[in-house]
């Protein structure tokens, strides 16, 4: 009994962490050779798909992750990588729109309002990947966030038919962003679980014309 016991514990352990490895294995293996740190060999898209994130952290210091991937974008744009900006983030009351924050950072740093279009629904990276397909019409597009996220957004992307490549906004330290390099472990298993779900995003709505 003692030893059925032992090994329904070593089960009930060991699936998670199996989980855990599994699901980081996959998605970094798929997005090999599609995430770019370097312009000059990224190919070109029409449109690039910055993914939101909040401009300040909790204590109202600059958020890194925010202020790298306006960058990243400003960067693309100027070099002719990409033509078009789509922002993609969370909306989600009259104090919080990440879409238009960044819209305005974007604008201050060179790029035409006309050339950016806001997607006031991308609440997870499921619903920014996902929105982009259907309510945007892409095809293709080149995902900018950091690396580690890029690979996740890549591998949901291509499960919805969407060819993405990602450009890699620069990183943070392992140090000082180890709480969001752990969370992402447990993100990308929740990546399997919602494609065996089908989970949809929380909005679709009218679909909107890039052009």
């Amino acid at each position: 009994m003692r030893k059925k016991i032992t090994r329904l514990i070593l089960l009930m352990l060991g699936l998670p962490l199996f989980s855990l490895v599994l699901s980081n294995y996959v998605i970094n293996s798929f997005a090999e050779g599609k995430t770019y740190s370097t312009i000059s060999k990224i190919p070109k898209n029409k449109v690039g798909l910055i993914l939101g994130t909040s401009k300040k952290l909790k204590g109202g210091q600059q958020n890194p992750y925010y202020s790298n991937r306006i960058l990243a974008t400003v960067a693309l744009f100027k070099a002719g990588k990409i033509e078009y900006v789509l922002v993609s983030g969370d909306n989600g009351s009259v104090y919080y729109n990440e879409p238009t924050t960044m819209k305005k950072d974007l604008i201050s740093a060179g790029i035409p309002k006309e050339r950016i279009f806001l997607d006031y629904a991308g609440f997870r990276t499921l619903d920014s990947v996902f929105r982009a397909k259907i309510v945007f019409g892409l095809q293709e597009v080149t995902i900018i966030s950091q690396k580690f996220h890029n690979e996740r957004a890549i591998y949901l992307a291509a499960k919805k038919g969407l060819n993405a490549i990602g450009y890699n906004a620069k990183d943070i330290s392992l140090e000082a962003g180890l709480k969001i390099q752990f969370r992402e472990y447990f993100a990308r298993v929740k990546v399997f679980l919602d494609l065996a779900l089908k989970t949809q995003p929380r909005f679709y709505g009218e679909k909107v014309l890039i052009q």
